[in-house]
């Protein structure tokens, strides 16, 4: 006989968190070494290959490279090479991981 607690479904709880958690996992597991863009909250953006990432959502990229938020939308400056570059996570606006880095993968399987 079920007791009360599996028939509300509380007992059910951690393996729901479990395989969400699993399943988080898988998704930035497969975008490992994909290459991303980040908006920064100063504008900034860098451009680089997600390397890891953390609980606090700061942000290891390598050969990361900086471009500036240009002033008028004609002039388009070089960007800066960083290399290997953290970005914490409370600076972060947004997150693109480019369609070429996810299709190259697709295509290899």
């Amino acid at each position: 006989m079920a007791t009360e607690s599996e028939e509300n479904g509380t007992e059910m709880q951690p393996e729901v968190e479990e395989s969400s958690y699993f399943l988080a996992r898988l998704k930035l597991e497969n975008l490992l070494n994909k290459s991303m863009r980040i908006r920064m909250t100063d504008g900034r953006t860098l451009v680089g290959l997600f390397l890891c990432t953390d609980r606090d959502c700061n942000v290891i990229m390598g050969s990361a490279q900086e471009f500036l938020k240009s002033t008028d939308s004609f002039s388009q400056s070089e960007p800066r090479v960083l290399g290997l570059a953290m970005i914490p996570g409370h600076h972060v606006v947004s997150i693109e991981v480019e369609s070429e880095s996810l299709q190259t993968t697709t295509h290899g399987l």
